[in-house]
Order: C-alpha cells, then sequence, then structure tokens
C-alpha cells in the first residue's frame, strides 16, 4: 500500500466570491482613519476596501461621506468628526483642504516631522532594496519656520463674477481659489500679489478665460529674495500685447519699490503648461539675486530653485557632511540645475564638473561661477551619460558625485554609469520617495546606503525630502 504522502490530499471547499461593495457618491459610514497615505490624506477601510480622507489623522473617528467611487479605493471627507485627534490643530489657511500646498496644516508639525520620516520607510518597505531593513533612516530635520517660509508664488489670474481673484486652482478642477492670505508664503510675495491684482481690476486689463481662450493675464510668477527682500514679478500672458502696460509698469515702480525685475513670459493657448517658451524684460534687471551657502546667485525667472531658502541651506550642508569631500576630489554635480549645490561646494574639492538638460540653467550657472569669481567650476548641456564619457576620454577621475534629480528618479543609463564609474563618495539627493527606493534597488549591493537624513523642505505638506549617503563596498574599490 503507498505511504501516506503519496496520497492526494483532500480537494480544498473551493471560496465563494465575495460580492462587489455597492456604494454610491453620498453615502455616510463611521470610518476609523489607520494611518496616512503618500499624499497626506487619511486612510481607513470600509468592508476591506481602502478610503481615503483628506484632513484626517490616525486614530481619528469620522462619519466619512463618499465623494468618489473606484473599483480598487473609495475617496470620501469628513461628515462629522467623532474623536479627534490630539494632534489636530486648526489650520492657519481657511482653503486648506480645497487646494494643494496645504495638505498638512490640520497636523501638529511634530507629527508632520514624524510622518515624513514614516514614507521614506514605507517606500523602503514596498521597493525592498537589499537589506533595506537595517538602514538607519534619522529623524526629519525641522524647518525652523514651518510658515512664510515659500519664495515664490505662481498665482492664476482669473475673472469672477466682474472680479479679479488670483490663487491656486480647487483640486481636480480648474476653478481657482482667490488666496488674500496664503500662511506659507514670504509675506511681501502676497502683499505683491493682492497689490497687483488690485491694479488689473482697476485698469480693466483683461484677464484669461480658458472657456473663450481669449483675455490676456493667466498667471502672475512673483519670487522674492531671501538675502535682499528683493522681488521679481513676472506676467505670463496669453498675447504677446499687454494693455496699461507702462501706467501698471508706473505704479509697480513708485508703488512697489521691492520689485527689481518685472518680466513677461508668453504662454498663448489652453495648454496644461504655465511657462511658455518666451521670455521679455519690462523694467528693472533681468534677474533676481538670492544668496546661500555664502555666494550670489543670479536667477532668471525661469530658473529653478528650491522653495525654502532657510532649509535649502540646511539640505546643502547634510548633502556636503554625506559625501565628506576632501581638496583633492573631482567632484560630479548632475541634474545641475543653475549650479547651487556644486557651486557651494567648489571651494572644498579641486574641480566640479556639471550637467544640465536645460540650456538657460547651464548658462545661469556658468555666470555665477563668474560671479563669484569660481574658477574651478564647468557646466555643459547634456544629460549625464552622455556627458560623463566625454570626460573619461579627456583623462579625468570622477571621485565624488552628489545627484539631485527630478521625481521620476535617476535614469537607468546613468545608473549604469554610476556603477562602471563608482566614484567612491556619493550623495543622493531625493524629492521622491518612491523613486529613491526603486533606484537604491540598483545601487545596492555596489554601494550600500550608510544613513538616509530626511529634511522637511515643505512644511505642512506631504512633501519629503532627503539626503542618502552611500559608500562604495569595499570590494569594489579598485
Amino acid at each position: 500500500m503507498p505511504s501516506k504522502r503519496y496520497q492526494q490530499s483532500p480537494s480544498r471547499p473551493t471560496r465563494r466570491p465575495i460580492p462587489p461593495i455597492e456604494v454610491a457618491i453620498g453615502d455616510r459610514f463611521p470610518l476609523t482613519i489607520k494611518k496616512l497615505g503618500i499624499n497626506g490624506q487619511g486612510i481607513g477601510y470600509f468592508k476591506h476596501k481602502v478610503c481615503f480622507v483628506p484632513q484626517t489623522i490616525p486614530g481619528e473617528i469620522i462619519v466619512a461621506e463618499v465623494t468618489a467611487v473606484h473599483e480598487k479605493y473609495l475617496e470620501a471627507k469628513i461628515h462629522r468628526l467623532k474623536k479627534a485627534s490630539p494632534d489636530r490643530v486648526p489650520p492657519k489657511d481657511d482653503y486648506a483642504g480645497l487646494a494643494g500646498g496645504f495638505e498638512l496644516e490640520h497636523l501638529a508639525y511634530q507629527r508632520q516631522l514624524a510622518y515624513k520620516r514614516q514614507v521614506v520607510l514605507d517606500s523602503l518597505a514596498k521597493f525592498r532594496p537589499f537589506g533595506y531593513q537595517h538602514y538607519q533612516v534619522r529623524p526629519t530635520i525641522a524647518a525652523p519656520h514651518p510658515y512664510g517660509y515659500r519664495n515664490k508664488a505662481q498665482f492664476q489670474i482669473r475673472q469672477i463674477d466682474g472680479q479679479v481673484v488670483a490663487g491656486l486652482y480647487r483640486a481636480n478642477s480648474h476653478e481657482v481659489i482667490d488666496m488674500v492670505t496664503c500662511a506659507v508664503q514670504m509675506p511681501a510675495t502676497m502683499q505683491a500679489m493682492r497689490q497687483l491684482v488690485q491694479w488689473i481690476q482697476e485698469l480693466q486689463i483683461p484677464v484669461y478665460d480658458e472657456e473663450a481662450n481669449s483675455g490676456i493675464i493667466k498667471t502672475i510668477a512673483i519670487r522674492e529674495s531671501r538675502s535682499t527682500g528683493e522681488i521679481q514679478v513676472t506676467f505670463i500672458t496669453n498675447s504677446r500685447k499687454l494693455p496699461h502696460k507702462r501706467l501698471l509698469l508706473d505704479k509697480i515702480q513708485t508703488e512697489l519699490p521691492a520689485v527689481r525685475s518685472v518680466m513677461q513670459n508668453f504662454n498663448p493657448g489652453d495648454t496644461p503648461l504655465i511657462w511658455g517658451k518666451e521670455t521679455t524684460k519690462l523694467a528693472g534687471d533681468d534677474y533676481l539675486t538670492e544668496s546661500l551657502m555664502g555666494l550670489d546667485f543670479h536667477l532668471s525667472a525661469r530658473s529653478f530653485l528650491q522653495l525654502h531658502p532657510e532649509q535649502t541651506e540646511t539640505l546643502y550642508e547634510e548633502a556636503a557632511k554625506a559625501i565628506d569631500l576632501t581638496p583633492n576630489d573631482t567632484l560630479i554635480d548632475a541634474y545641475a540645475g543653475i549650479g547651487t549645490i556644486g557651486l557651494s561646494l567648489a571651494s572644498r574639492v579641486k574641480r566640479v564638473l556639471g550637467m544640465e538638460t536645460i540650456p538657460e540653467a547651464v548658462a545661469d550657472a556658468n555666470r555665477n561661477a563668474a560671479l563669484n569669481e569660481i574658477t574651478n567650476a564647468r557646466y555643459e548641456v547634456g544629460t549625464a551619460e552622455e556627458v560623463m564619457p566625454r570626460w573619461r576620454q579627456e583623462g579625468l577621475t570622477f571621485d565624488a558625485i552628489i545627484v539631485d534629480p527630478p521625481r521620476t528618479g535617476l535614469d537607468q543609463v546613468f545608473i549604469d554609469q554610476i556603477l562602471q564609474e563608482k566614484p567612491h563618495k556619493f550623495a543622493y539627493i531625493s524629492c521622491n520617495m518612491a523613486t529613491l527606493a526603486r533606484n537604491l534597488t540598483r545601487l545596492i549591493p555596489t554601494y550600500r546606503v550608510d544613513y538616509i537624513q530626511p529634511i522637511d523642505m515643505m512644511p505642512q505638506t506631504p512633501r519629503c525630502e532627503a539626503v542618502v549617503k552611500l559608500v562604495l563596498n569595499d570590494h569594489h574599490h579598485q
């Protein structure tokens, strides 16, 4: 008789399929919030189905009202807050729940910092780069001033019931919310914005109408320099002409003396992009000057700068600590923008080589090197994977590399290049923890993660940044 283990096991009873949950928009039910999602929204479970509710906090019990039904998840809003979290604080902006940029204003600041560290841990657990359970993820570095920090406002300008309004789009719509105040902006950017809106109304300058694709002023971008207090205003327009331009510029000159530069950007038609390709100067300077790490940077209207100048210096200092530079090093500044990171570290190394795909940014970077009398830095147009082999042919060695990629993370070809070159020192600045974790799965085990340091660059929002110190593993040393 065959031994027992060869006998077939009795077939398992088949499980009945779970009937689909019938839920409609407007339905209400009690919900306990379990955790926060990647966009800062609370997550609860209704009959095993994930339910996202903005402006809620883990531990809270609410009556949820369904606002959208999807195959895999539900969206809802708070109909009634039955049990509030002790970490709940009153938001400073009354439209905190309506537009992006204030998603966490209802959450006590210490809890925001803990959340941002948790986003790092959650991303590591999802993509599981080798050894991730043992990575040292440090507590998030707080912003000294969690309000009034944003140095740039890009507000849509529209007309509602005869009134000119300026603000951000309501979530998932093209309706502009009029923002008379904004607690996260530097105060002077808001004062200038309100004054300009008043003048546009008084002078009856036509503002853009999306449906008719008519009118002139679409967006106003205002950037303020933390170091000088000076302001740059850019009118983004649907046509090249700007009616009553002279009157408007006269008013700016006499009543807004902080404005050092007035530009116009031409961006015609109905397009999702805020900026067009053509920028002209209407008055004053072409640029704004900002100081970072003891250097002066000229910023043209479109050049990228972190929105939080005070924390930007902290970010760069953390990157410098992570990379541990010596005077003999050649430092690669990849995804360089206008060269802010590389130039601020140039005095600590033999040379800085940077690359960036946007030609205007590269011109800015090289101009900023000259402005600060930095002679050991050069920036070129192109992707890292195009430029590095050319430098290699010139006989240059790469000892250290700092990367600060866009939200999409490092390009795969570029990762191959790094794994081939194996610079000993490597600091990775990331603004997206998911792409960071995914990139680490490729960089490990050639490199190992020494630590990850989250930094709060954007208080009151779910946005998280981190500096990762990567060290070349011993057996990879040449």
